[in-house]
């Protein structure tokens, strides 16, 4: 099967993109950035995953970066993970409307517009294809400082909800996972004393895995998982 996987250069997307290609599927990587261990994965499952640096930013013109130049209507798309994602981390009194605007393009706006094109391919081929977006524990658990960050995500997982109801009788699927926090380059900036507490609050009180998050989405896309639409599934050590 095909899927495309936004932000695949490292983190989370890169996992997902390493655990399809392990089940023998064929991966489209879209990021801004072609890092060494996507070059790496390139090697190691040479013909079967490909990559294209986009500037996710750039919402206006998707449907030519990646549904023109990269997956034209001849490849048959059977899922789409939009992992792509950038932080603007404040308190909400300091809330700058460009930084938010620029968020808002990377998080909801090309995502929505992917989203679009993605659903064209799949009823251009009669595909019963899934869509995944990956939220976070933000949006449900609030954390000083995540408002603006956590409201992106959060008009994701309602655009999800909706996109499952419009589409399900087609047999298209669309979820949502929600991880904890994980040992990612987003949460580098960090200090160990804030990751602490921010462990503290999960039953696990340890970072979320980044491979548990990877295999749910893996999961998600799959036959298995035929019955499971309009969720979120919460991957983030029982945070409480």
């Amino acid at each position: 099967m095909n899927f495309l996987v936004t932000g695949c250069s490292r983190g989370v997307g890169l996992e997902i993109c390493r655990a399809l290609l392990q089940q023998g599927h064929i991966v489209y990587g879209v990021a801004r950035s072609y890092t060494n261990e996507f070059k790496f994965l390139e090697t190691e499952y040479a013909g079967r995953v490909f990559f294209k640096s986009i500037d996710l930013s750039d919402s206006e013109n998707v449907r030519k970066t990646v549904f023109r130049e990269f997956i034209h209507n001849g490849i048959q798309l059977h899922g789409y993970v939009n992992n792509a994602a950038m932080a603007y981390d404040d308190i909400v009194t300091n809330l700058n409307l460009e930084k938010l605007q620029a968020m808002y393009a990377v998080n909801v706006f090309t995502p929505m517009m992917i989203t679009k094109y993605a659903l064209r391919n799949m009823l251009l081929h009669h595909t019963k294809g899934c869509i995944i977006h990956i939220s976070s524990i933000s949006a449900h658990t609030g954390y000083k400082g995540l408002a603006m960050y956590a409201s992106s995500k959060g008009a994701l997982e309602a655009f999800s909800k909706n996109t499952a109801r419009e589409w399900g009788g087609l047999g298209i699927r669309s979820n949502v996972v929600v991880p904890g926090f994980m040992e990612t380059a987003m949460s580098s900036t960090l200090s160990e004393e804030q990751k602490e507490r921010i462990y503290k609050r999960t039953s696990l009180k340890a970072a979320t895995s980044v491979r548990s998050v990877a295999e749910t989405v893996v999961f998600l896309l799959s036959d298995s998982a035929c019955s499971i639409t309009g969720q979120n599934i919460h991957v983030d050590n029982g945070t409480v």
